[in-house]
């Protein structure tokens, strides 16, 4: 039967249709979108430009050509658009550095323009929002918290060792921590031929940390220490995943399993270091500094009464640094040292020449010490190239411009957030 009016009606107001009205307000939805884009950016002052870059996508900018490989992406539009362009990713404008003298410009010479950090949400989580090295904050307090933790890892740095072998107690765990590797992976070799190193260099680095920061070394297999070293990987597992709420707000607004995840891993983490500061705190004697966290405790209790209130660090401060403390050193210097291995096992020639230098300038009746450092060139070389080679980090921790600023003759204005491209740095042709 042929269908009437009526039934042309119903059809067209089923829910499998799209109306006329709804194509109208998603169009002017876009073009909302759009010109909010526009009018974001700021206006540049005469006689200056702003940096070039791709045009990007409303919403998105060009989100989707980083989504592999992001620092080989920006490498190659780098040489389209030089060493300070501008790419959009979500909704926010960010500088993109490249070119060794460009980055040296703004992060040495004009430091204070460009030490800022960008205020995303997801770094409220990192240290209950008081990281040093992922606040937004850098005024009197965060420099009164840089320098209690400079001066506590100074000290601990220099603090004699109790044995002969070793010159200060960070020596000591080091040596101690690195004598036990050597063994372990003599054993395996013997017994399984071939073994995965990671696993065991990632366990040895965080007992190192935790001599450092609680004066404490734990056997492999002790469960805390496991604990400490999955909740590391937790983190840098969901680190990596990105968190995109970051730049597109809409997204804060709706389930985050990502963000999520990222909040608790640094619940259980701030928890597990303010327990072992707390235990700290019963157990302190000054006469007697066991590791980084007691001297935390002794510089905060030797400040005066009558300091600025503002800049007096607190027990959260110390928390907050212990945590940095351990999350600067876990991942880096675990992925340093599985490099090394790695580019070592590769060039066996290489690996000769480091040892003959050991061998000819210290010997094997004792283990290098820090103090051997100026002495062992091609061992060293060794070391900075792996860093230079792998670029473990290719970017550095996004940066925030403090004021309106001009960069190689471009216009940045404040609260721009910056993106070093350490990769491109290190592999210029």
């Amino acid at each position: 039967m042929a269908a009437g009016p009526q039934a042309e009606m119903v059809q067209a107001g089923s829910p499998g249709l799209i109306s006329a009205t709804e194509v109208l307000v998603a169009a002017a939805t876009f073009c909302l979108l759009l010109l909010l884009t526009q009018t974001r950016r700021q206006h540049t002052p005469k006689g200056l430009r702003s940096p070039p870059g791709p045009r990007g996508l409303p919403i998105l900018g060009n989100l989707l050509e980083l989504r592999k490989d992001p620092h080989l992406v920006l490498t190659r539009l780098s040489r389209k658009y030089g060493d300070v362009m501008e790419v959009t990713i979500g909704s926010r404008p960010v500088v993109v550095l490249s070119g060794l003298e460009t980055v040296k410009q703004a992060l040495v010479r004009q430091a204070e323009d460009f030490m800022g950090r960008p205020d995303l949400p997801s770094w409220q989580y990192i240290s209950n929002g008081h990281s040093l090295a992922f606040s937004y904050e850098c005024g009197d307090a965060w420099k009164a918290r840089r320098k209690l933790a400079q001066n506590a890892l100074k000290n601990f740095s220099i603090a004699a060792s109790p044995t002969a072998s070793s010159s200060c107690l960070l020596e000591e765990h080091v040596s101690t921590e690195a004598s036990y590797l050597v063994t372990k992976f003599l054993q395996l070799m013997e017994e399984k031929q071939t073994f995965n190193p990671n696993s065991y260099l990632m366990v040895s680095v965080a007992n190192v940390i935790c001599a450092i920061c609680f004066g404490k070394r734990y056997d492999h297999d002790d469960q805390e220490l496991l604990s400490v070293v999955n909740m590391n990987t937790e983190f840098g597992d969901v680190a990596a995943s990105g968190n995109p709420s970051d730049f597109i707000p809409l997204l804060r607004y709706l389930p985050n399993h990502a963000m999520a995840a990222f909040k608790d891993v640094n619940a259980r983490f701030s928890a597990f270091i303010q327990k072992i500061v707390q235990n700290h705190y019963s157990t302190f004697d000054k006469e007697h500094i066991r590791d980084v966290t007691d001297s935390l405790i002794g510089h905060c209790q030797e400040k005066k009464a009558g300091e600025d209130v503002c800049v007096q660090p607190s027990d959260e401060s110390i928390i907050s640094i212990v945590n940095d403390l351990f999350g600067a050193g876990f991942d880096t210097v675990t992925t340093t040292l599985s490099w090394c291995v790695m580019y070592a096992a590769l060039y066996p020639h290489i690996q000769k020449k480091i040892q003959a230098e050991l061998d000819q300038t210290i010997g094997r009746e004792r283990t290098p010490r820090l103090s051997d450092r100026g002495t062992l060139p091609y061992s060293e070389a060794f070391i900075l190239e792996v860093f230079r080679h792998s670029s473990l980090l290719p970017f550095t921790i996004p940066h925030s411009t403090t004021k309106d600023t001009v960069l190689n003759g471009y216009y940045i204005p404040k609260n721009t957030c910056v993106f070093i491209n350490q990769w491109q740095v290190n592999h210029d042709e």
